[in-house]
């Protein structure tokens, strides 16, 4: 276990050293969406089930910037690796593929989950502002799982793009044109019950969609899909990036940019 504690310790220690960005940016970007969302716009806005916009609003905002991070952290640590040269010591190093894919995914779900615990904290003090309650999980056990899915698994899909990339474009490609778009698509901002037959099919095959929903169903046990169905989806997706990132470690490049 020697080299998995010791490539967790290093992961911690270096997005604990950009507290600024893991900490103050997460808040002000929190604070803004649920401003000007979830306050400003929120009485304007109507979603299912008799649960108010802002609080619909807090579990996709925290699903949003747990996914974001976790990817973050993993692709940032493997790419400016490759830049100094330094993954090139882990062909010789005395550690595993696994050692390294979950010191990397949990030191990512580690991350995540303080981004998400931020945007519940500033989402329960926008909660007991505005309407007098606080926000409380109805499902705690339900929302730990589903935490715990999308970090690890954004942690993973972080070292497999990150392991075949060789330049900042493709890595950054991958998170404008692909990541940001399914986050937005999957129920963040809005019920897919108000979208049209036919962009509901279409976002339910957004896997995204069934992370979102699956922590929404944790806190306010309201969701658009079936809980036990977005953990099959996720649990899947689980061992689908697992073996994607022991393929890219094996096959990808270790070499310095």
């Amino acid at each position: 276990m020697t080299g998995f504690i010791t490539i967790f310790q290093r992961e911690i220690a270096r997005f604990l050293k950009v507290i600024v960005q893991t900490v103050i940016t997460p808040f002000i970007s929190s604070f803004l969406y649920l401003l000007i969302f979830g306050v400003s716009l929120g009485e304007q806005m109507q979603v299912h089930q008799g649960v108010s916009y802002l609080s619909f609003l807090i579990p996709g905002l925290m699903m949003m910037g747990l996914i974001n991070n976790a990817f973050q952290n993993a692709s940032s640590s493997v790419v400016s690796s490759k830049f100094s040269g330094d993954l090139e010591d882990l062909r010789v190093a005395p550690v595993t593929d696994q050692e390294i894919i979950w010191a990397m995914s949990l030191a990512s779900l580690v991350r995540g989950t303080i981004v998400a615990l931020i945007t519940y904290s500033v989402g329960a003090l926008f909660m007991y502002y505005r309407q007098g309650e606080w926000l409380m999980v109805a499902h705690p056990l339900t929302t730990l799982f589903f935490v715990v899915m999308a970090g690890l698994i954004f942690g993973m899909i972080g070292i497999s793009i990150a392991f075949w990339a060789t330049t900042f474009d493709q890595l950054s490609a991958f998170s404008a044109f692909i990541l940001l778009p399914l986050t937005y698509l999957g129920g963040v901002f809005l019920s897919i019950e108000h979208l049209h037959p036919f962009w509901q099919a279409v976002s339910k095959a957004n896997p995204l969609l069934y992370l979102i929903n699956g922590l929404r169903y944790g806190i306010l046990g309201v969701s658009d899909v079936n809980v036990w169905t977005a953990a099959v989806i996720s649990t899947i997706g689980f061992v689908v990036f697992f073996a994607v990132a022991k393929f890219s470690l094996k096959k990808g490049s270790f070499q310095r940019w």
